[in-house]
């Protein structure tokens, strides 16, 4: 089964299907390639872990859709959540 899930080959992060410790290898499948992090922070089910380093600054895809901003230097197998990615979406103080 797999663990986690990125659904477009632009995507930056992968999505885990299951509560997930730090420490753990996974392998993530991507439009055909496969992608290997290890994890740096235990992640919960449903939650993002970052497929390669995501500088500050920089767009986070998910479904190959920009989701937000990187607040910070996000590194390969970082947990991928509100405590570093800034959404782009529902604002109504920026366009």
């Amino acid at each position: 089964m797999e663990k986690a899930v990125a659904m477009k080959g632009a995507d930056n992060v992968a999505t885990c299907l299951a509560d997930m410790a730090k420490g753990s290898a996974i392998a993530v499948a991507r439009d055909g390639d496969r992608i290997e992090v290890t994890l740096r922070d235990d992640i919960p089910f449903g939650h993002k872990i970052a497929l390669a380093d995501i500088p500050a600054g920089t767009e986070v895809l998910k479904y190959a859709e920009v989701i937000g901003l990187a607040t910070q230097n996000i590194a390969a197998g970082d947990h991928v959540h509100v405590h570093n990615v800034e959404s782009r979406r529902a604002r109504g103080d920026k366009t």
